[in-house]
């Protein structure tokens, strides 16, 4: 059994209804992956409030509030040892990146 394959070609009104915002509208979609502009920002600003100190905002942000509470009170103890606290520090600012690129592209694929 042959099967037809059946091929549309465009009308020249379908061509001529194409504006600028469509463009604009599909370039904007390539560049950001297809998840918007918050999904392309959101990891960016986890980064910005995970960078205040002594909160840990980036993993509240995130949701993580039992990891950031966590935190909190393990970083009491380290605050006598500046350089534990300090890694301590470094580490939320990379969970809180990862784990907001993860959300982004777990909505992706829903």
């Amino acid at each position: 059994m042959a099967e037809e394959l059946i091929v549309n070609f465009a009308e020249d009104e379908e061509i001529e209804k194409l504006s600028r915002m469509g463009v604009i509208g599909v370039i904007w979609s390539e560049l950001s992956g297809g998840i918007g502009p918050w999904g392309t920002l959101r990891p960016l600003f986890t980064i910005i409030l995970a960078l205040v100190p002594f909160l840990f905002l980036g993993q509240h942000f995130n949701r993580q509030h039992e990891k950031a509470n966590g935190w909190f009170l393990i970083q009491l103890p380290l605050l006598f040892t500046v350089i534990l606290w300090f890694l301590l520090y470094i580490w939320s600012i990379g969970d809180a990146f990862f784990v907001s690129s993860r959300i982004v592209a777990k909505a992706e694929n829903e």
